[in-house]
């Protein structure tokens, strides 16, 4: 029988069975030590199997705020996902799409209908068996609760189980970006329905990959065992052990002397340094990343586009890009990195004080004051805020820096309580990746309030259009009206920089962040 997204809702599967914290780097265990992990217990592997293997010691910038990858925006969380959940399909190396919890699929004629099919020797950490209706419920639950990657289900109009392995995707018009909204970040993951209604997968997700969560202790650590059933095949290593180091300094004296075998906190100053070390291996590879400034459009005088140019005239990006990354990023003023072929010249604008100026007498704006959101887990937001607060004192905005954890940042961004914030997207693929969440007046993450009918025009035909040139024609006039009316203020493209031990092998960073630890080996 054919089951549709509103009948399997109506099921009802038996539940299963939880704490956030600050991971302090003293709960690392020891370099290279072996465990030997039940798999019982909620979010365990293999479902009484036993992993063992030395434990791989990962330092990230940050903690996550909750564990939940179809509820979670914070990179944290995914740096920890990336390792646990799986998606349909995901990309490889090159950014190319490659099969996973689906082994092939299939479009029809007219491109309305995508048929997947599922592998059949997938299980759930906790032993239960993966299905068809593990994927129906996940999306299902993403567009019914109108969680933040129900956006890319725009083109959907149903999504059947047509059986235990096969999945039915249909769209209202031909998508061509379907394969990378569905495998391109973890926010796509199949969760397991007992699990969220359980309430556990915030703290103790149960996951299909190639490690579970053992343990996640407030203020002491988050702990990965292997999954010796992974679909994959089992990890080498037994496990990953997560602390959080914002700082980079310590991060990399933690690795230099043996403390951690991984770490993203690198600092950039230190960059040269590391490099002629030994001790310490180093990759650097251009991302897809970019970091911005946003204003509130939706408080004055930030609603007059002439404020917000005013802004991106006054704002020094080569002193930004110096201070926060000395010389490692690429300054841009739109969103898609030079590398990419869908890489788009702009140059609107220049530091030019006076052009600024003029801008904010021609909106009537004599002084203003802003309340700048930063956070502490990304330092650079700090250190940029204070260039930023330099840059415009001489417009008469007074800028007044705001620091909270990160967990605060997201939720006071998604009530609306601030003038301006800097952050960054990570893990972008397609076109659609950089800007229809983020620019679309209906898009989920569109905390700035902007709204043009021209420019939602332009990407809801770009989502749909199958000619390559066309369609990056579209997405051109949309990033340059984007740019042009400030909705964000585009100021570069980072590095992705990681370092980790030598004993480490068969770790390679990506340009879009994504950090796996399934096919690497760690000597003893």
């Amino acid at each position: 029988m054919r089951q549709t997204m509103r009948q399997t809702l109506r099921q009802t599967r038996v539940l299963a069975g939880a704490t956030a914290g600050l991971l302090l780097l003293t709960a690392c265990s020891g370099g290279g030590e072996d465990v030997d992990l039940d798999g019982g217990g909620d979010g365990a592997s293999g479902a009484g199997a036993e992993a063992s293997g030395p434990v791989l010691r990962a330092a990230i910038g940050g903690e996550p705020d909750q564990l939940d990858p179809n509820k979670t925006s914070s990179y944290f969380s995914f740096q920890v996902l990336e390792n646990v959940f799986d998606t349909l399909v995901e990309p490889d190396e090159n950014l190319d799409m490659q099969p996973a919890l689906a082994e092939s699929w299939e479009t029809s004629d007219d491109g309305l209908t995508w048929t997947f099919h599922l592998r059949d020797d997938v299980t759930f950490h906790d032993g239960s068996e993966f299905t068809a209706d593990d994927v129906v419920y996940s999306f299902d639950r993403i567009v019914d609760e109108e969680l933040s990657p129900s956006w890319r289900f725009g083109a959907v109009e149903d999504i059947t189980a047509v059986d235990d392995r096969t999945v039915e995707i249909t769209v209202s018009q031909p998508s061509p970006n379907l394969l990378s909204s569905l495998g391109g970040f973890k926010g796509l993951a199949i969760v397991e329905q007992a699990n969220v209604e359980s309430g556990d997968i915030t703290t103790a997700p149960v996951g299909t990959g190639p490690f579970s969560v053992a343990d996640y202790t407030s203020g002491e650590s988050i702990d990965l065992v292997a999954n010796p059933d992974y679909w994959g095949g089992a990890p080498e290593i037994g496990g990953v052990t997560y602390t959080f180091i914002s700082e980079g300094a310590t991060a990399i004296a933690a690795l230099q002397g043996g403390e951690i075998d991984w770490t993203d906190s690198v600092p950039v100053q230190q960059l040269e340094q590391i490099q002629g070390d030994e001790a310490v291996e180093t990759g650097v590879v251009p991302s897809n990343d970019y970091w911005y400034v946003a204003l509130n459009e939706k408080r004055e005088p930030w609603d007059d586009v002439r404020a917000r140019q005013a802004v991106a005239y006054a704002i020094d990006r080569e002193a930004i890009i110096q201070a926060v990354s000395f010389g490692t990023a690429t300054p841009n003023q739109l969103a898609i990195p030079q590398e990419s072929s869908w890489f788009t010249e702009y140059d609107q604008y220049s530091t030019d004080v006076d052009r600024a100026k003029g801008l904010l007498a021609e909106a009537g704006v004599t002084s203003a004051t802003v309340d700048f959101l930063a956070t502490s887990e990304y330092p650079e937001t700090v250190t940029a805020a204070q260039i930023i607060a330099d840059n415009l004192a001489p417009l008469g905005i007074t800028v007044n820096i705001r620091t909270v954890d990160f967990a605060t940042w997201l939720a006071e961004q998604g009530e609306g309580n601030f003038d301006a914030f800097m952050l960054s997207w990570l893990g972008n693929i397609d076109p659609d990746d950089f800007y229809y969440a983020q620019h679309h007046s209906t898009g989920g993450s569109n905390y700035q309030g902007y709204a043009n009918p021209e420019v939602d025009r332009l990407l809801d035909a770009a989502r749909t259009e199958t000619d390559t040139a066309a369609r990056k024609d579209l997405y051109a006039q949309a990033a340059t009206t984007i740019a042009d009316e400030a909705s964000y203020i585009y100021l570069y493209n980072p590095s992705v920089i990681q370092a980790w031990s030598p004993q480490l092998e068969g770790y390679t960073a990506r340009s879009d962040r994504a950090i796996r630890f399934r096919d690497v080996t760690l000597a003893e």
